[in-house]
């Protein structure tokens, strides 16, 4: 690790101004940051600890949430709002990491975390381009068990780590987020980027730019939701396919769907052909599973990971059913 700079923001305007510093980042918990600086991946020149800043949540006078970006994982994971109204929140923290892990983590940390790809850790021995632009990608060639098979690209085929993130991606959650030129919000599907042929870009957010808060509306569907996490071990694993869904079924109906997936792509995937394709028809496994296999025509696969596209149909199907008793 190498030396660098250390300040504490007492508030949101203090960690810009702190921010303006050369290679300065952002700091919460540290559970994934301080990892990639040891690694000497991540260099940052400087750190603005924002753990400081107010760490409280805000119901809506709709039912809405609003939960600020320095607030604990474990502390989301327990807040009855989440509970009652966004379950599949509560469960996707439930099933990350270690508990101690979940004291530490800041809402912030956790949408900006980067991926687990061994080869982008691995800064001695394996080309990479996210880490190194230009350097090429081992993890095609290689071990890939845990890589992506939707949106990827010659370039890159890691995933995105977080089960938070796939929750608020089928929940609609908004970003919201303070820079030099004020404030703006960005849903939380449209945040993360694709690889495309710039991996190494993983966010839209500018230069300064720092989470406050993430909002998240009410509905049917989103009190009526689960998730379900599919693991190498029972715990403190990283997903093969995670799937976090909700339904609105009215008069036999389903009138609202929301599916998002994890450990497939290099972003939360929210499944919106799958969502389509089920909107207005009738709950059952044979539609559930008709439905994912139309979210993944465009699925590609690699030696050691082709297994996913029947993991992720029977792990979308069992969600659903789980919701609309529909399970075979």
């Amino acid at each position: 690790m190498r030396s660098f700079d250390f300040r504490r923001a007492v508030d949101r305007t203090e960690a810009l101004s702190m921010a303006s510093a050369q290679q300065a980042r952002y700091i919460g918990g540290g559970t994934n940051l301080v990892d990639l600086m040891r690694q000497n991946i991540e260099t940052p020149a400087a750190l603005v600890d924002v753990s400081r800043l107010p760490a409280t949540s805000e119901t809506m006078a709709d039912g809405g949430l609003v939960i600020g970006a320095a607030v604990r994982n474990s502390v989301v994971a327990a807040h009855p709002v989440v509970r009652s109204h966004y379950p599949m929140l509560s469960r996707a923290l439930l099933a990350g990491a270690s508990a101690q892990i979940r004291n530490m983590a800041t809402v912030g940390g956790n949408i900006m975390q980067r991926t687990r790809c061994s080869y982008f850790y691995d800064a001695a021995g394996s080309s990479c381009n996210k880490r190194d632009p230009g350097a090429g990608c081992d993890a095609i060639g290689g071990f890939n068990r845990y890589h992506a098979i939707l949106g990827t690209s010659e370039h890159c085929i890691a995933t995105h780590p977080s089960d938070m993130c796939v929750a608020l991606a089928a929940l609609d959650a908004t970003v919201h987020l303070l820079g030099p030129d004020g404030e703006r919000r960005v849903l939380l599907i449209d945040f993360h980027q694709l690889p495309g042929d710039t991996p190494h870009i993983e966010t839209v957010l500018r230069e300064r730019e720092l989470i406050t808060a993430i909002e998240l509306t009410p509905s049917v569907a989103a009190k009526n939701s689960a998730y379900r996490k599919v693991r190498d071990r029972s715990s403190y694993a990283f997903a093969l396919v995670s799937v976090a869904a909700g339904m609105e079924v009215v008069d036999g109906k389903i009138k609202d769907v929301r599916i998002a997936l994890g450990g497939v792509a290099a972003k939360p995937w929210r499944c919106v052909q799958a969502e389509q394709a089920l909107h207005g028809q009738a709950p059952t496994r044979e539609r559930f599973l008709a439905a994912a296999a139309a979210e993944l025509t465009a699925a590609k696969t690699f030696d050691g990971n082709a297994f996913k596209t029947e993991l992720v149909k029977r792990t979308i199907a069992a969600v659903l059913g789980e919701l609309t008793g529909a399970e075979a």
